[in-house]
């Protein structure tokens, strides 16, 4: 039997294994469209469902940004509630400058996103 591991090694699992349009519906799901289409850097929310239901695949750039967002989520449900970690998506974050996290992540900065999340999660 294999060891579920760490969350951190949880969140990454799932990551991986997770086909792109079932990373966006849970997005959507969980967070929305509008707020999706954002920190995936798209203009169109509508894109997002369209990605959701696997009629349309983001590039790679949004996909990277889409699976950042679901690594974190994963990570942060580990240890919260989904209303708690929306709230820490939308927020403003003191180790991201008083940025949200989801603006960074739309602005490409993944690994701070990350390290900001890993953080929370050890109680800073």
């Amino acid at each position: 039997m294999r060891s579920l591991g760490t969350p951190l090694e949880q969140a990454h699992r799932k990551t991986v294994e997770a086909d792109v349009s079932e990373v966006a519906r849970f997005l959507q799901e969980t967070l929305g469209q509008k707020l999706v289409a954002h920190l995936a850097g798209v203009a169109d929310p509508k894109l997002v469902g369209r990605w959701a239901k696997g009629k349309n695949a983001p590039r790679s750039g949004a996909e990277e940004r889409l699976r950042v967002a679901y690594q974190v989520f994963q990570l942060l449900q580990s240890e919260e509630s989904p209303h708690v970690v929306r709230a820490w998506l939308v927020g403003q974050n003191p180790q991201l400058e008083g940025d949200s996290p989801a603006s960074a992540i739309r602005e490409g900065r993944l690994k701070e996103v990350w390290v900001a999340a890993k953080a929370y999660i050890s109680g800073g």
